[in-house]
């Protein structure tokens, strides 16, 4: 995507994204918030208002794709989301995909579109093999993208709200449920950040 940056296509804003989205209406076919932790500043933006306010600013197909938090530490944030989410938008999916350098190896995706046939599990364009080798592709492939959103059993429950919340990881207070795997990742959690939880 860097390259991007070079496109005469460009319009570059360098500013508060929230703040942004208050002036734009029906203006955008795609937006992409790829945030910070859903901490400090990048907080709002995880919350209903600034989906409320993406909502407005896409065209009547348009879609979004957000920072989704990862299923080891944030379900119940996720949850929220998708909950709120399907309040706005006709199609809400949520994916995952490996990152090794994020916390516990894996990060989230919230997907939505205004357009009701929407699939997002689904690739638009399915490349051949010669063509992911021409374009130099080392991760995608569209068995990848399909995958991306078969979540595991215990997310999977908690999503499609299945399950009661405090079954799973919750900010840490439901320790007594958690599953062995959890209380591990937590107790590493709060050795990597000293005071935080």
């Amino acid at each position: 995507m860097a390259c991007g940056f070079s496109s005469s296509k460009l319009t570059q804003f360098i500013g508060d994204g929230f703040e942004h989205m208050k002036e734009h209406v029906n203006e955008f076919d795609v937006i992409i918030t790829d945030s910070s932790d859903p901490v400090g500043p990048a907080e709002p933006l995880f919350q209903q208002e600034y989906y409320e306010l993406m909502k407005k600013a896409l065209k009547p197909d348009g879609l979004l794709c957000c920072q989704g938090d990862c299923l080891w530490l944030d379900l119940s944030l996720i949850k929220s989301m998708v909950d709120f989410s399907k309040d706005l938008f006709p199609v809400v999916n949520y994916g995952f995909t490996t990152i090794p350098t994020y916390p516990c190896g894996q990060i989230g995706f919230i997907m939505c579109s205004k357009n009701k046939d929407t699939r997002f599990e689904d690739p638009v364009t399915v490349f051949t093999e010669s063509e992911v080798e021409q374009m130099g592709l080392k991760y995608y492939n569209a068995e990848v993208h399909k995958s991306a959103f078969v979540l595991p059993q215990f997310a999977k429950k908690v999503i499609k709200s299945l399950c009661r919340q405090n079954c799973f990881l919750d900010h840490g207070e439901k320790i007594a449920g958690m599953w062995p795997l959890q209380r591990i990742i937590l107790t590493i959690r709060r050795g990597l950040f000293p005071g935080k939880e």
